[in-house]
C-alpha cells in the first residue's frame, strides 16, 4: 500500500503553490496571535440586566473596550437566543460599538451574547447579558380532541395545550386532568382516560385559574371478537410488518371506532435468557424486530384478543470493507472532500479536493485515478484559518472553497478554475457582507449557495466565474435563528437550521403535473414547487428540531417504497471541540429519518445513531446511507424498505471502517468527516489522517482496518 505524507512529498507533488496574503497594519481586534493579552479586552453593556415583555422591543448599547477603556476599533457579533430572543443588527460597527434592538418572543431568563471576530476560534472573547422576560398571564386551555362518546373497557389518551395572552404554547406547565365520575372513567398518571362502565362524566383540565371542560358519554362496548391477519410469517430484522386487526360485534360486523391495543412477546434465537427479544409495535399496528427469534404479536380490545406467531431472521446485509488507498495528511486537520471526473485533456481521469480546518487556509487537489496510489498534485492557499467546505460544479470546471478566519475578516469563498487540476487557478474571490465567514456551500446550475455568518445562505451567480454577483438570499424570520448546511437536488434547497430543523426551499424546482408523476419515484415537494428561483426562494416545507442540534439535511427518495424522507443529522459536542487543543473530541449525534411523503404533516419515523459516537456529514445513493460518524468511523447502512424505530439495532449496517493511524494529527483517533460514493468506491475524509478510499466486497464481516 502506497502512502503519501504531505511533509515528505510536498516539494515534489505541488506544481504550484499560491498564497493570497494580505499584510495588515493591525491584526484582527489588534490581538496578538498567541492570545497572551486577550484579557485586556472586555465587553461593556450599558446595564447589568434588562427586563422586557413578550412582543416588546428595547434598545441597548454594547461596547468592546481595551484595558484603557477605549473602543477596540473592530467589529463583533451579537447573538439572540434561538426561538426566544431576536436582535438587530447582529454585528457592531467598525469602531467596536453596537446599538441593538431586542425583541422577546418567549418568557424566561434569556441571554444576549456577544463574541469577538478573531482569526483563531480559541482567541474569541465572549460575554452575556441576562434578559428577564416575565411570563404573560394564561389565556386558555385547548383539548386536542373532545370525544363525545367512548366505549367501556377502553383507554384513550387525552392531551391538552395551554396558551397565554401572547398566544404562546406553555408546554412547561403541568395540567391537572380530572373526571367528575370516577366510577365511569378515571385518568391514570400518564393522562390516559380509562373507561370502566356505561354512564356520563365531565372531563376537566385545570392549570392555575384556567379551567376547560367537556362531557363524555360512555357506552357499552359491543366487541365480542378480535381478528388479526398478517401478510408474512417470516421477516428480517428491520422489516416492518403491518398488523391488520379488526374488532367484531356479536353479529360479526366490524366496529371501526373501537380502539385496538397492540403488543408482542418474543424469544430471541440465542435463548430465552441470553439475548432480549427486542422490537417495537406502534399504536397503529406496525411491528419491527431488532433481534432474530420467534415473536407473538397480539391485538386486544375489550378483553378479547387475537395473536399470530412470526419468525424473524437476521437481516444479513453485511459486507467486507476493503481499504483501497490512503493519502496521509498529518500536519493539519482535514475538512470536507469532493470527487469528480476530469474534463478536456484530463478526460478519463478522476480527481479530488480536500479542505483544511483550523490551519493555514489550504485546499489540496488529488489525482485519484488510481485510488490505491492517490497523490496531491496541487495546493491552493488563501487567507483563512479554515477551508471548511469544497465543492466542484457538475461539469467539472469550477470549484468553490470556503473561507473562515481570514486575517482581514474578508472571508466568503473563492472561485477556482479546476479544468486542469494540476494547475488550479484562482478565478475570483467573493466576500461581500460575509465578515463572519462561509462554512458551507453548494454549486447548482451556475449559482453558489453560500451559508453566510451561520444565519442565512446567499445565492451568488457564477455564470461568469470571474465576476460573481449576489442575486438572492434566504433567511428565516424566527428569533435567534441559525443555519449550518445546505444541499440542493432538483431545484429544491434543503437546509439544516439547528433549532428550526430542516427547511425545504424552492429555488427553481420543476412543478410536476400529476400525469407525469411516478407513484414509486416522486418527490412530493415537487408538486408544491414551481414558484421559486435563485432570486426568489420560496419555502415549501419544514420540521423543527426541539433539541436544537440539526446540523445536516439530505433528501432521500426510497427506491423500494416510494416514501420521501429528509434525513436530519444532529451534532453535539458535550465536552467541547477538543481537537482545537490537540486532543480527541467526543461528540454525539445521529441521523433522524423525517417522513415528508405528506409535506404538510412530516413525522419522524426512524433513527440511526451509533452509541458513544457523533454524526457529521452523510450521503445517500440508492437505498444505502453512507455516513461520517466522527470517532465512530465511516458507516454504510441499508435503508431499504419501510423505516421504523432504531435502525442501528436492526442489523442494517452493511459495513464500517475505523481509520486508526499512528501518524495521524492526533494519533490513533478516528474522526471521519464525510464521505462520497464515486464509481465503485467510497471516498471519505478523516480529520486526523487525510483522504481514504474503500470498497465494499462480499465476504467476511467488516470492521477495523489499520492502514500501513
Amino acid at each position: 500500500m502506497i502512502q503519501f505524507n504531505i511533509h515528505d512529498y510536498r516539494g515534489l507533488i505541488m506544481k504550484t503553490f499560491r498564497i493570497t496574503l494580505i499584510v495588515l497594519l493591525f491584526t484582527v481586534l489588534a490581538f496578538p496571535q498567541s492570545g497572551e493579552t486577550l484579557e485586556k479586552y472586555h465587553f461593556e453593556f450599558e446595564t447589568d440586566s434588562i427586563e422586557i415583555r413578550i412582543g416588546e422591543s428595547k434598545e441597548i448599547k454594547i461596547k468592546l473596550l481595551d484595558e484603557n477603556g477605549k473602543l477596540a476599533q473592530n467589529q463583533f457579533y451579537v447573538f439572540g437566543q434561538r426561538k426566544a430572543l431576536s436582535v438587530s443588527p447582529r454585528i457592531s460597527d467598525s469602531t467596536g460599538i453596537a446599538t441593538v434592538t431586542l425583541k422577546a418572543h418567549k418568557p424566561g431568563r434569556l441571554s444576549l451574547s456577544t463574541q469577538t471576530i478573531t482569526v483563531k476560534r480559541e482567541d474569541r472573547i465572549r460575554a452575556n447579558l441576562i434578559v428577564n422576560v416575565p411570563s404573560p398571564p394564561l389565556d386558555r386551555i385547548v383539548f386536542n380532541q373532545k370525544p363525545s362518546k367512548l366505549y367501556s373497557g377502553t383507554s384513550t389518551p387525552l392531551s391538552v395545550e395551554v396558551f397565554d395572552e401572547a398566544d404562546l404554547n406553555r408546554s412547561e406547565l403541568n395540567v391537572k386532568l380530572t373526571s367528575s365520575n370516577k366510577d365511569v372513567a378515571e385518568f391514570d398518571i400518564f393522562g390516559n382516560l380509562e373507561t370502566k362502565k356505561t354512564g356520563r362524566t365531565t372531563i376537566s383540565a385545570i392549570v392555575e385559574e384556567i379551567i376547560e371542560s367537556f362531557k363524555i358519554r360512555v357506552v357499552k362496548n359491543p366487541t365480542r371478537k378480535v381478528t388479526l391477519s398478517i401478510d408474512r410469517e417470516e421477516i428480517r430484522t428491520g422489516d416492518v410488518l403491518t398488523l391488520n386487526a379488526k374488532a367484531l360485534n356479536r353479529s360479526g360486523r366490524t366496529i371501526d371506532d373501537v380502539p385496538i391495543t397492540y403488543s408482542y412477546l418474543g424469544q430471541a434465537d440465542y435463548g430465552e435468557f441470553a439475548l432480549p427479544a427486542a422490537g417495537l409495535v406502534t399504536d397503529d399496528g406496525r411491528f419491527v424486530a431488532e433481534t432474530a427469534g420467534l415473536y407473538t404479536v397480539i391485538a386486544s380490545s375489550n378483553g378479547y384478543s387475537a395473536q399470530k406467531t412470526i419468525k424473524v431472521v437476521p437481516r444479513d446485509v453485511k459486507k467486507q470493507v476493503k481499504l483501497v488507498g490512503h493519502g496521509l495528511i498529518s500536519d493539519v486537520l482535514t475538512g470536507d472532500l469532493w470527487v469528480w471526473a476530469g474534463v478536456d485533456k484530463h478526460e478519463g481521469k478522476d480527481f479530488a479536493v480536500t479542505g483544511t480546518w483550523g490551519s493555514n487556509g489550504e485546499a489540496y487537489f488529488w489525482d485519484v485515478t488510481n485510488p490505491d496510489s492517490m497523490i496531491i498534485i496541487d495546493t491552493v492557499t488563501v487567507d483563512a484559518r479554515t477551508v471548511n467546505d469544497v465543492k466542484v460544479s457538475e461539469d467539472g470546471r469550477v470549484a468553490v472553497i470556503t473561507r473562515e478566519g481570514a486575517s482581514n475578516r474578508k472571508n466568503g469563498f473563492v472561485v477556482l478554475d479546476v479544468t486542469d487540476p494540476y494547475n488550479v487557478k484562482i478565478t475570483a474571490e467573493y466576500n461581500d457582507d460575509m465578515t463572519g465567514g462561509v462554512h458551507n456551500v453548494f454549486i447548482y446550475e451556475n449559482h453558489v449557495y453560500a451559508v453566510n455568518n451561520g444565519r442565512k445562505y446567499d445565492i451568488i451567480n457564477i455564470d461568469d466565474p470571474s465576476n460573481p454577483f449576489r442575486v438572492g438570499v434566504y433567511e428565516l424570520d424566527t428569533p435567534g435563528h441559525s443555519i449550518h448546511d445546505v444541499w440542493i437536488e432538483n431545484g429544491i434547497a434543503y437546509s439544516s437550521n439547528w433549532s428550526d430543523g430542516v427547511v425545504a426551499v424552492d429555488i427553481g424546482g420543476m412543478k410536476f403535473d400529476e400525469t407525469d408523476r411516478s407513484n414509486s419515484q416522486f418527490n412530493p415537494l415537487l408538486a408544491k414547487a414551481g414558484q421559486g428561483s435563485p432570486s426568489n426562494p420560496v419555502k415549501l416545507a419544514s420540521m423543527g428540531d426541539p433539541t436544537g442540534r440539526n446540523h445536516a439535511a439530505f433528501p432521500f427518495l426510497s427506491k423500494s417504497t416510494g416514501n420521501f424522507y429528509i434525513i436530519a443529522g444532529d451534532e453535539n459536542f458535550p465536552w467541547g471541540v477538543l481537537a482545537t487543543k490537540g486532543q480527541p473530541s467526543n461528540p454525539r449525534g445521529g441521523y433522524h429519518f423525517l417522513n415528508f411523503t405528506d409535506p404538510d404533516n412530516p413525522k419522524e419515523e426512524a433513527l440511526y445513531e451509533v452509541p458513544e459516537a457523533g454524526s457529521h456529514n452523510l450521503w445517500v445513493f440508492g437505498d444505502i446511507l453512507i455516513a461520517g460518524n466522527y470517532q465512530g468511523g465511516l458507516r454504510v447502512v441499508d435503508i431499504s424498505g419501510e423505516l421504523l424505530g432504531d435502525i442501528y439495532k436492526q442489523g442494517r449496517e452493511i459495513g464500517h471502517y475505523l481509520p486508526y493511524h499512528k501518524e495521524g494529527k492526533i494519533p490513533n483517533a478516528p474522526m471521519v468527516w464525510g464521505a462520497q460514493p464515486y464509481k465503485d468506491y467510497i471516498f471519505f475524509a478523516d480529520m486526523n489522517s487525510g483522504l481514504y478510499c474503500i470498497q465494499l466486497v462480499d465476504g467476511q464481516p467488516s470492521g477495523r482496518r489499520i492502514p500501513g
